[in-house]
């Protein structure tokens, strides 16, 4: 069985060989939970989103309950929470930029160029935030030693983990937040027609939309192991519902910003500016609640 789901995607390993390999839980090629059953009747299961985020696996008694958590090293500790807090923040700061730009646009405060110069600045920090998501999950601790603490020999700068679903979540938000900001540069330029702006500034946006709710499907599928709608009493369960939320407002937005060729307007613009703004909240409250999903301070 181990070696099966080690060629299937990447999996934690324990530093020792008294542990036995008791469950291991997927959706489709994703392993989203292992469990080992060691000595004392009790069992160790690690959970990518709760390693990855937090830095600790769960014990569990012979009923399988939760007991405790063990924590990670402490090192690993450090560096997990330092990239947390740098794409919490970053998402904080992306979210109230994003809502107050389609806030001044609706109001029609200051001009095009002041809103779009909010927009940009919005956008590199979201851009930031994915770009250290993506780090954090290539650098998300897979090794047990002997007590049950996660460890990570080494940080990595760059790495390829497309069957791992916390990277993949992550890389595919990030690749959005590109599309966006593509869609950010291009609205600064000058008397573009209709179909200049639906194909410099439009497709970009809406492919930025897609890839946040891919990523935040596969974010859903990740802290609910394949049950998406069942798992309500965690807390990363509620930042992925809450930025899943963002990312339906914005393709809604997105969809109505689609130029008209016939009347050079956008179909509907109060939907985009509301939707904009709605969905940017969403992700400034989810990086908020972000800051709380961290590993425990190192003793």
């Amino acid at each position: 069985m181990g070696e099966r789901v080690a060629q299937s995607s990447r999996v934690p390993r324990a530093e020792h060989d008294h542990w036995v390999l008791d469950r291991v839980e997927r959706s489709a090629w994703f392993t989203t939970r292992v469990t080992w059953a060691v000595p004392g009747g009790h069992s160790v299961r690690w959970a990518s989103r709760l390693a990855r985020r937090r830095g600790r696996v769960e014990l569990l008694d012979p009923a399988g309950s939760r007991v405790s958590y063990v924590d990670a090293a402490p090192s690993t500790a450090r560096r997990l929470a330092r990239a947390n807090l740098v794409a919490a923040t970053s998402f904080v700061i992306g979210g109230t930029l994003f809502a107050l730009g389609a806030l001044l646009a609706q109001l029609d405060v200051g001009g095009l160029g002041e809103v779009d110069v909010v927009y940009l600045v919005g956008g590199v920090f979201f851009s930031l935030g994915g770009c250290v998501s993506v780090l954090q999950a290539t650098n998300a601790p897979t090794v047990l030693d002997e007590n049950g603490s996660l460890t990570s020999p080494r940080w990595r700068w760059f790495g390829l983990e497309p069957r791992d679903i916390g990277w993949l979540s992550a890389a595919v938000l990030f690749v959005g937040t590109l599309f966006f900001g593509v869609s950010l540069v291009a609205a600064f330029a000058q008397d573009l027609t209709p179909r200049q702006t639906d194909g410099w500034i439009w497709i970009p946006d809406m492919v930025g939309c897609v890839c946040f709710l891919v990523s935040g499907h596969l974010a859903l599928v990740e802290v609910g192991h394949g049950r998406i709608w069942r798992v309500v009493n965690d807390l990363g369960w509620w930042i992925v519902g809450i930025n899943q939320a963002g990312s339906i407002l914005f393709i809604l937005a997105g969809i109505a910003a689609f130029t008209r060729p016939a009347t050079s307007d956008a179909l509907n613009a109060g939907l985009v500016n509301w939707g904009t703004f709605a969905g940017a909240v969403c992700f400034a409250v989810g990086g908020v609640l972000q800051m709380f999903e961290r590993p425990s301070a190192p003793s």
